[in-house]
């Protein structure tokens, strides 16, 4: 019986590194259309949406199985319940990937200003959901911990990018559309690196027990 459970919680741990990749993607995708202007790789993000949302569903089934099955309890109960909660957060990250690369689809941006730490803001979200989805399968605490604590970079970006945005908007010949446009991206940035805290978070629970 614990053999089969054990299974089913290897499977749950593939299916969650497997949707965890397909964000890591969508953010790549829709940060490299933005940096690069790219308009056709932005068209690429619904089909990547498309297999997260089928991944939520599968993770979602397992767990229910896990739970209506082999009735875990304690410690394994924990995790179960956590990676639950988990798929949620992973599949708003993918949406709101979705959503900026529909931003940079529009067209309105046709550069980045070098003053703006959009790139810096796309790698370090990058890093806290990597890290964030792999605390979870190893059970790492102090990964965790560190996803939660590297918010506060991600903070400060983007209070970076509103400062360059307010100096250039001043500017007279700004593109008041790309200025807003770019404010917006920044923002789902920001809110990427609040759901893979919220990741974290539960990780932290599945190990403790604590939330």
């Amino acid at each position: 019986m614990r053999s089969r459970f054990d299974m089913q919680l290897e499977e749950l741990h593939r299916e969650m590194i497997t949707m965890g990749m397909f964000c890591e993607t969508a953010i790549a995708k829709a940060s490299k259309s933005l940096l690069s202007c790219d308009i056709s790789m932005a068209n690429e993000l619904p089909e990547l949406l498309t297999r997260i949302n089928q991944k939520e569903r599968d993770i979602e089934a397992i767990c229910l199985r896990l739970l209506l099955h082999q009735q875990p309890v304690a410690k394994d109960l924990r995790t179960v319940s956590a990676a639950l909660k988990m798929v949620t957060d992973v599949e708003r990250i993918g949406d709101q990937s979705a959503d900026f690369a529909e931003i940079v689809a529009m067209g309105h941006i046709t550069n980045i200003p070098d003053t703006l730490p959009i790139r810096e803001m796309a790698t370090a979200v990058m890093k806290m959901v990597t890290e964030s989805i792999d605390a979870f399968v190893k059970q790492d605490r102090k990964t965790a911990d560190l996803v939660i604590e590297y918010d506060d970079v991600v903070d400060g970006l983007f209070n970076d990018c509103k400062a360059a945005l307010i100096d250039l908007i001043k500017s007279p010949d700004a593109n008041g559309e790309a200025m807003v446009d770019l404010l917006m991206i920044s923002k789902y940035f920001e809110r990427i690196g609040d759901h893979a805290v919220n990741i974290a978070k539960w990780v932290l629970f599945s190990i403790t027990g604590t939330i």
